[in-house]
């Protein structure tokens, strides 16, 4: 019955969540080029509020636990497990004052409205994962990035997302070159609940009435042996992980 009810509210979200990427795509253009960063930032922020409104059509509600005073003038690397696309509104909207960054696959930079013009135009970057040695650049460019302007990088060092929510093993390369271009960086490791839900069925339907979690963990620095930084910081992120099949 449940997957059922999914498919005519799965339409309507789909429907809701097409037009919202449409309406702000112009708004981000208006943003960027008339206003700067700084409007640009505050656009792509409510934007995906309103992602994440769309979900409530859905049933699916959010909580986002952060007892944690994150300082703004130092860069942060924001470390997830990684469980559907799901997991990046409540990101880009709940740490917004930490300006997230992400490392994004270069097929997302483009065709997609709203979303490609701000993976292109808002300080993340795209890798190339055939070429590793593209993405290892870009990687270290964003490391620099935010090392210089104390602005947040989000990295999902699972490398792809866990369908059953189960956590992968970290691919440790990518964290370690961000660290090492940001040598300043606290890692803020952040467990993700409940979102592989969401794709459940599939890619169509969309499961319904999720209570998906964002738990943060206390900040590391940056410091020490990396290797053992990293092993901390996976074992901390998946501490946290409780819902899977």
């Amino acid at each position: 019955m449940q997957k059922i009810l999914a498919y005519p509210l799965s339409v309507l979200y789909l429907i809701f969540f097409g037009l919202t990427l449409l309406v702000f795509h112009p708004i981000q253009w208006i943003c960027f080029n008339l206003f700067g960063y700084n409007a640009h930032r505050a656009s792509v922020a409510i934007l995906n509020l309103c992602l994440m409104r769309c979900t409530h059509i859905l049933g699916t509600t959010y909580s986002f636990n952060n007892p944690h005073n994150i300082p703004t003038d130092r860069p942060t690397i924001l470390v997830l497990n990684h469980q559907s696309m799901h997991d990046i509104p409540p990101v880009i909207w709940f740490m917004r004052k930490q300006e997230p960054k992400f490392v994004s696959k270069k097929e997302l930079g483009k065709g997609i409205p709203s979303v490609s013009y701000n993976l292109r135009h808002g300080g993340s970057v795209l890798i190339d994962r055939k070429d590793s040695k593209q993405a290892l650049v870009e990687i270290s460019k964003l490391g620099q990035y935010i090392e210089q302007n104390h602005r947040g990088a989000v990295i999902f060092p699972e490398g792809t997302r866990s369908r059953t929510g189960h956590p992968k093993l970290f691919k440790p390369t990518g964290l370690k070159i961000l660290m090492k271009n940001s040598p300043s960086a606290l890692i803020i490791p952040i467990s993700i609940n409940n979102s592989w839900k969401m794709l459940k069925y599939g890619k169509f339907p969309n499961g319904i009435g999720n209570h998906i979690t964002f738990d943060v963990h206390e900040p590391i620095p940056v410091s020490g042996n990396l290797d053992e930084l990293i092993a901390k910081t996976e074992a901390t992120v998946t501490s946290g992980v409780t819902s899977f099949k």
